[in-house]
């Protein structure tokens, strides 16, 4: 039985115990991730972290967001009352509709009933998480548009080129995996990685998905729409309370889903790592276990999330378009193309899909690489001012210094023609005497 009938067969209360487990899990990895992220980069910054709210801080999180629940909500003058109300809520629903394809074990008994861990399959689920992921760029665009403040509307400009730049290679990116198992379904992804992971046969792409979903998530070093250097708090900078929280609640809900996402496309989903699998003919992959395996990928990526953060600075603009357009969407497109070749070699005969694959994979991968640290050519002017060997600008050898104005003349310039005329006789008669 395939998991789409497995599912098709569960009943209604047995739907919405999934629905309410999917909402608690994401909220608790909400609350975990804060407290973890604060924990993680305190130690590599060499400081103490969340200690004193429950047992070792790990409480905070939950402290935090009762605070800001009765904190006081501030609305704008110039605000748009319902778009402004509304720009936080479009943020949080996509975020988690998303998880909903997303399959986190095989098949379990839950209270009698045979079931799968997941909510839905879908023939379209990859596509899903996509379009939740770009719909919720409409709540950050609409937060900054309604708050009447130049600050909220240049992050949510931002945020807009940004989600458009990076959405591209992501979409590229997931391609070369759809070619390969010949699906769109999450679960069907999954069960064609039973031979091994996508991540070590698709290299070029699992780099370009990760690179994209930091980006994807407005994450540093690509929290361009959020920079507080320069944008003060970015798209939400006039939220306040509740509505600052389900900002907050999006950003990490987002997370964990491309994480999920990563774990499903290139991870091999909820399958054990290779040497756990083989143990007693697969038993770790039935029951139960698959959903430890699941979490455990999951937080892999969570922990890539909070490492990039504390080790690498905020992007400049046009360095992060840069990567998105000139690097990662080119290598995407080539890397498609030369995963339709091996195909259709294959079908004609000659090396195995693997041997190929990882060959054109590390050309691919070395490709990107150069391309990134290769530095661009410098413009030279030919009009820009030499600089001295102490980095300041020095005069050129033909300047010509204008001759000086005497002070005097300056002075009787700017007097009244009857003062100027009683002043210079003045100054004429005291050089006689």
């Amino acid at each position: 039985m395939t998991t789409q009938e497995l599912l098709a067969d569960d009943p209604v209360w047995l739907i919405l115990i999934k629905v309410v487990g999917i909402f608690a899990f994401l909220v608790v990895m909400t609350l975990f991730m804060i407290n973890w992220e604060r924990k993680v980069v305190a130690r590599m910054q060499h400081r103490p972290g969340p200690n004193r709210v429950g047992p070792n801080g790990w409480l905070q999180s939950l402290a935090d967001g009762l605070k800001l629940a009765f904190k006081e909500d501030i609305r704008p003058v110039l605000a748009d009352k319902w778009v402004f109300f509304l720009a936080p809520v479009i943020s949080c629903i996509p975020a988690f509709l998303a998880f909903s394809v997303i399959p986190l074990g095989g098949e379990v008994t839950m209270f009698g009933e045979q079931t799968a861990l997941q909510l839905v399959d879908l023939p379209v689920g990859v596509l899903v998480v996509l379009a939740c992921s770009s719909v919720g760029v409409y709540g950050i665009v609409l937060s900054g548009w309604a708050s009447g403040s130049p600050y909220p509307l240049l992050g949510a400009l931002r945020s807009a080129a940004q989600v458009i730049s990076y959405e591209i290679a992501m979409g590229l990116s997931i391609i070369a995996v759809v070619m390969y198992s010949h699906s769109l379904s999450t679960a069907e992804i999954v069960k064609a990685q039973e031979s091994g992971w996508f991540a070590w046969l698709l290299f070029p792409s699992f780099l370009i998905y990760v690179i994209s979903m930091v980006g994807e998530t407005n994450r540093a070093p690509f929290d361009l729409p959020e920079a507080e250097s320069e944008l003060v708090g970015g798209f939400h900078t006039e939220y306040s309370s509740l509505k600052f929280a389900l900002f907050f609640l999006a950003e990490y809900v987002n997370m964990v889903t491309v994480s999920a996402l990563a774990t499903t496309l290139f991870l091999g989903g909820w399958r054990a790592p290779w040497p756990l699998s083989a143990i007693g003919d697969g038993v770790l992959n039935t029951g139960w276990w698959p959903l430890l395996w699941f979490v455990a990928k999951t937080l892999f990526f969570l922990f890539l999330f909070i490492w990039l953060r504390g080790t690498l600075p905020r992007l400049r603009y046009d360095q992060f378009m840069r990567l998105g357009w000139k690097a990662l969407v080119p290598g995407s497109l080539i890397w498609i193309v030369l995963v339709s070749t091996v195909r259709a070699w294959k079908t004609e005969g000659g090396f195995t899909t693997q041997q190929l694959l990882i060959v054109f994979g590390v050309v691919v991968g070395i490709l990107l690489l150069v391309s990134v640290l290769l530095p661009d050519k410098k413009q030279v002017d030919e009009n820009a001012v030499p600089l001295a060997g102490s980095g300041y600008p020095v005069p050129p050898l033909d300047l010509r210094v204008p001759k000086a104005v005497p002070k005097k003349s300056v002075k009787a310039a700017k007097l009244p023609k009857e003062k100027a005329a009683v002043t210079t006789g003045k100054e004429a008669g005291d050089g006689d005497v």
